[in-house]
């Protein structure tokens, strides 16, 4: 007996002791899966789980969209270098949006700017919640909201490469992107977009980026390849697209990804959604249209690189509009869009003398100040406290502006303090004569049978028939 209570007692003990270690843990690990797994009242799971694939989608733009896109349209020994600033765009702005961009962009603040309030997401937690577009409003994390302006955070600077491909240095590009999103980007968003910024509060309209994306990138841009200078040859050599099915292909991907840009910015899975997506499509399809018509009557054919062009012209106008316009609306931004960018690829780049390498300012900028106006033009519903469309204009038009002017300026700012800090911002001309693939990265696309990594010999591919003349540029007789 006396062996089996000593047995028992050890049991006991042994129980105890497990008891004491393990308790504790399943208490904490209680605790914390019921706040995980807690969800508030107010979340609208459909909303969620489609902002949550919205949001992949616009990720989609940028990579691989926008990197085949540009990257088609560089000569090949580029190819690489634009590809990594997409990549390190995403890479850079992804992490910064986090840190403070968000609390600058979306922070209380004042009427320019939000504030440091959610630095790294400080007071962010599961149970927070964004209201969205829906009527009435719906909820969905504020986890989810923040990815999903995190995507539109990165596509916008890394638009900006179009305006300065085949020159910059990969280190400037960084410190410039880096830079640029907290004194433009970030600012304009608040504006636009925070809850008591300005031009929200004057009852503009950019249901999607019109201004706060492609404008601000557009008009950067030309600053940017304005301070930068030409690159070597141009306007002595042709400088044609390497590769227009990668120009091609990426331009689709863009469309694809467009339709979580726009309708995604319903933050819902609404009717509102649905007219925003509808308008992507009608708006795109008509652009693509009309342009190859301008140019089977200008040049003779209609080309690939038109069509691909047309398409983002189509996207960029509509963005600021898709939430406010009626599908027959959508109709007419798609078309205006194509005289506008059109025309400014056509004579006004030519004009210019300006260098704006794969038509940032031309698609983008004049695109989105297109779409802004035309957000006022053909509105079917009308920003806060706004009563005729002629007001609409009006206040689009103080939004337009001042995006025109802000960005441009403080773009001008930024790259004068980096100047002096990096000496140049450009590569020298032996290394732009290499190629910044080889120079900049070590690497090319493009390898000779027996070359090696970071050490082929690039492959020159001569100007294509129907097409593959610079973006604009008239086509040779």
């Amino acid at each position: 007996m006396p062996g089996l209570f000593k047995k028992l007692w050890i049991a006991r003990q042994a129980l105890l002791a497990g008891a004491g270690f393990f308790v504790p843990l399943l208490v904490v690990a209680s605790a914390f899966a019921e706040d995980a797994g807690a969800k508030p009242a107010a979340i609208d799971t459909g909303d969620t789980a489609w902002v949550l694939a919205a949001t992949a989608l616009v990720l989609l733009m940028t990579l691989p969209g926008l990197a085949l896109f540009y990257g088609g349209l560089v000569r090949a020994k580029n190819v690489l270098n634009v590809l990594m600033q997409c990549f390190i765009a995403a890479g850079v702005i992804g992490v910064l949006w986090i840190l403070v961009g968000y609390s600058l962009a979306f922070g209380d603040g004042n009427a320019f700017m939000g504030d440091f309030s959610k630095v790294a997401l400080s007071g962010v937690t599961l149970d927070s919640v964004w209201a969205n577009l829906a009527t009435p409003p719906r909820n969905i994390p504020e986890y989810v909201f923040i990815m999903f302006q995190a995507m539109f955070a990165i596509i916008t600077p890394a638009l900006i490469i179009g305006a300065v491909a085949e020159r910059m240095k990969f280190s400037a590009f960084i410190a410039f992107i880096t830079v640029w999103l907290l004194v433009v980007y970030c600012p304009i968003a608040h504006m636009v977009w925070g809850s008591n910024g300005w031009i929200s509060k004057a009852g503009a309209i950019d249901f999607a980026g019109g201004m706060v994306v492609h404008m601000s990138s557009g008009f950067s841009g030309l600053m940017a390849a304005l301070f930068l200078g030409k690159r070597r040859g141009f306007g002595r050599e042709p400088m044609p697209p390497h590769s227009l099915p990668f120009c091609v292909t990426g331009a689709g991907l863009l469309w694809f990804g467009w339709f979580g840009f726009n309708a995604g910015s319903a933050l819902s899975a609404s009717p509102l959604a649905a007219l925003a997506f509808l308008n992507t499509s009608t708006a795109t399809s008509t652009a693509v249209i009309t342009w190859a018509t301008i140019e089977w009557l200008h040049r003779g054919k209609p080309t690939a690189l038109g069509i691909a062009t047309a398409a983002v012209a189509g996207l960029v106008a509509i963005t600021p509009a898709c939430g406010n316009v009626s599908p027959l609306g959508s109709i007419a931004v798609g078309f205006g869009v194509c005289i506008v960018c059109y025309a400014a690829l056509t004579f006004l780049k030519p004009l210019g003398g300006y260098d704006d390498a794969l038509d940032c300012f031309g698609v983008h900028g004049m695109g989105g100040m297109w779409g802004a106006i035309a957000s006022g033009l053909f509105a079917a519903t009308l920003g806060s406290g706004i009563e005729s469309n002629a007001q609409q204009v009006v206040v689009q038009l103080k939004g337009v502006v001042f995006t025109a002017i802000y960005a441009p300026l403080a773009t001008l700012v930024i790259l004068t303090l980096l100047k002096t800090v990096f000496g140049s911002l450009r590569v020298d001309d032996e290394a732009e004569e290499e190629g910044l693939d080889l120079s900049e990265h070590s690497e090319a696309a493009y390898v000779s049978v027996g070359g090696g990594f970071g050490g082929g010999t690039l492959v020159e591919r001569p100007p294509q028939a129907g097409g593959a003349h610079p973006v604009g540029a008239p086509r040779p007789a």
